[in-house]
């Protein structure tokens, strides 16, 4: 496939790439999410905006992706099914694309009643798979679900997620979501080498990384309790006991989260099929920053 976005050509190209993440702000302002992302901005190769993460509102990931496009910073719209039927969707995508965003990842959302506004009601018009056909019908065939052409079509990258954990994945189920239109996958933290040295493994062996790109996602710990909280709270993550130790033990605890990372990061480049890092953090986009230059710097 011809590329989608300048991310895209990165990663046909074969470069290592550096993704990072932000949370739309409770703002009415565009500086203030211009102004959170600064640090970001000719550092990392793309930006995820989330979707109101935990269900909880925040300025659209649309518009913020459009604000960052607009500012030289290469967005990736996070689009979950959870708040929109398919013809919102359809119209969303058709508009990012007009306006200069042409990477997304199609997610389903986090569940309302875990949110500050529980009596919300999902929509799940469609579910994530289908949203991700729906986009790769519009870009390749250049229509519609409904048959109407869309002229010129809409250019897409198209992102799922992905949760590397201890086991066996289910590779058939990767197969289907490549099959259907995805490029690459961002994946859940990973903080254990040797968990994702062997999924990247099975991967290989059924020509899995022959058809996608994977990014590893990642990420620095405030502390070793905020490490401790993610192993209990968050779905598919790891924190090795021994980084939790070297948390504890240590005499700066965020500047040792950032050794951590830089550490991991140079061993998940000699993992074959990894792609990049997600670097994810609640307002972390400072540290992230810092990480991804001083990772660049030492070119391990």
């Amino acid at each position: 496939m011809e590329y989608q976005s300048l991310f895209h050509k990165k990663l046909l190209d074969g470069n290592f790439v550096y993704t990072a993440e932000t949370t739309p702000p409770d703002s009415a302002d565009q500086e203030v999410i211009l102004t959170k992302t600064k640090p970001l901005k000719y550092i990392a190769d793309a930006v995820n905006l989330t979707d109101s993460p935990g269900a909880k509102v925040h300025m659209s990931a649309l518009t913020a992706a459009i604000i960052l496009a607009q500012n030289d910073i290469e967005p990736i719209l996070q689009l979950t099914v959870r708040d929109r039927n398919r013809l919102a969707l359809q119209g969303d995508l058709v508009g990012a694309s007009a306006l200069g965003v042409h990477n997304i990842l199609c997610l389903s959302g986090d569940d309302p009643k875990i949110g500050d506004q529980p009596e919300t009601i999902a929509v799940n018009d469609i579910d994530s798979l289908t949203l991700v056909a729906t986009a790769d019908l519009m870009r390749r065939k250049g229509k519609f679900p409904s048959g109407r052409l869309i002229e010129p079509p809409p250019k897409f990258c198209i992102g799922g997620a992905e949760v590397p954990t201890e086991g066996k994945p289910n590779t058939e189920k990767i197969l289907n979501k490549i099959k259907t239109g995805i490029n690459f996958f961002q994946t859940q933290y990973v903080f254990d080498k040797k968990i994702l040295k062997e999924y990247m493994k099975v991967l290989d062996d059924v020509g899995i990384l022959e058809k996608t790109f994977f990014i590893i996602g990642l990420g620095p710990f405030t502390s070793a309790k905020s490490a401790k909280w993610m192993n209990n709270n968050l779905f598919g993550v790891n924190v090795p006991d021994k980084i939790i130790k070297r948390l504890e033990q240590s005499k700066d605890e965020k500047e040792e989260s950032k050794k951590i990372c830089l550490e991991l990061i140079h061993h998940f480049k000699e993992i074959n099929g990894v792609m990049g890092v997600h670097l994810m953090g609640h307002n972390k986009e400072e540290i992230i920053a810092e990480i991804i230059q001083e990772s660049r710097k030492n070119k391990n």
